[in-house]
């Protein structure tokens, strides 16, 4: 077997996973609608590429306000729970291990995309910079929009959104997920109280280092509480460069990020997490995270820890090899490629990614990719 560190058994939580290879959350924009549920097309996805060590669904926002791109999966609805158990059944099926990941946008969003055309919500009343929302202009199409300019939560609402955040943990569970992933990266709303940068706040919320981590802080520990520990995940994206500032919406860049992302990981430490994913910088040529950082994240944390970000089968094994992680993700592989983990064991050929039919769409570019041993498209459910 090619790269055989890659397939050693590995137990994360109370769950044991039969490879390190893991399928990270890939926004794909294929919900039903109207109600941004998942659907039977999604399901086949999924199932697809149940050979994953372990798998994370694309982000579902976890209320209306959470969504910053249409035609993504909701969790928050009776509707939209149905549509994700089938996907955690036919996950299941195959043996495979599924954690949804609980999304919230914040400010990154659009008044055609909110409630009654609100304004989005945010820490601080503060424009996102470098990035777009995504809205729909007719059916089946859409267009990218700068986003809309954000209002301040007040206190009660900050708590408010944090019962939400308890609310989906339990729909996930209902839906038949193993697990919950919390998305706190790519300058999203747990991101955005994390940033000084986006959190100007008075209250208890913002300020100190310390105040703006308590949104993260009461999250994990309440959410915590209805999944357990073991059966919970965060992912950061500690942006080290200002390196290409249009790509910056990966995360926000801090005056500090060692300090910053350090700090935020002794939050899971003290909760005891089942692990921490850090997705880096993904454009092209992006540098690598330092290497002191990577060995503070490792003595810190004593959880599973997932990387991602333009992983290469080499690299990943290399980290591995390092002992600064325990399990690799690949992201635009794992798109083109359902059965990426044969593939790698059997070092097979990849197939190329379609960039063209990424967000948005039907079956093509989605479920029609070709598994390597039957050479052509496997069919598919609609």
């Amino acid at each position: 077997m090619k790269h055989a560190q890659l397939f050693e058994p590995l137990v994360l939580g109370r769950f044991a996973l039969t490879n390190r290879i893991v399928l990270p959350p890939l926004t794909r924009q294929r919900s039903g609608q109207p109600g941004d549920v998942p659907t039977d097309l999604m399901a086949t996805y999924y199932r697809q590429r149940s050979g994953a060590g372990f798998m994370i669904s694309e982000g579902a926002q976890i209320e209306p306000r959470g969504q910053g791109y249409a035609w993504t999966p909701g969790i928050y609805t009776r509707a939209q729970i149905e549509g994700w158990r089938k996907v955690t059944d036919a996950v299941h099926a195959e043996g495979g291990v599924i954690f949804a990941q609980l999304w919230h946008v914040g400010r990154v969003s659009h008044t055609a995309l909110q409630p009654d055309g609100a304004a989005p919500v945010a820490p601080s009343a503060i424009l996102a910079q470098n990035v777009k929302a995504f809205i729909e202009t007719g059916s089946g199409v859409g267009e990218l929009v700068t986003p809309s300019v954000p209002r301040a939560l007040t206190t009660a609402e900050v708590k408010e959104v944090v019962s939400l955040y308890v609310q989906a943990a339990r729909n996930a569970l209902e839906a038949g997920f193993d697990g919950v992933e919390l998305h706190a990266a790519n300058g999203y709303l747990i991101n955005q109280f994390i940033s000084a940068h986006t959190n100007q706040r008075k209250d208890e919320y913002g300020g100190s280092l310390q105040n703006r981590l308590r949104f993260l802080r009461e999250i994990v520990r309440a959410v915590s509480e209805v999944v357990g520990p073991h059966r919970l995940g965060v992912r950061f994206t500690p942006l080290f460069t200002s390196t290409n500032q249009d790509r910056v919406y990966i995360g926000l860049l801090e005056d500090d990020p060692h300090e910053t992302y350090i700090e935020a990981i002794r939050v899971l430490e003290e909760m005891k997490i089942a692990y921490l994913s850090i997705a880096e910088a993904d454009w092209d040529n992006a540098p690598e995270l330092p290497d002191d950082f990577r060995r503070d994240v490792r003595r810190t944390f004593s959880g599973r820890i997932i990387y991602a970000g333009l992983y290469t089968v080499e690299r990943g094994v290399r980290l591995l090899e390092s002992g600064l992680t325990d399990l690799i993700a690949f992201g635009r592989p794992f798109i083109a490629n359902p059965d990426l983990p044969q593939r790698i064991a059997n070092d097979w050929p990849l197939n190329p990614l379609d960039r063209a039919t990424l967000y948005g769409g039907d079956a093509r570019g989605y479920t029609d990719y070709p598994f390597y041993a039957s050479s052509k498209p496997e069919k598919t459910s609609s």
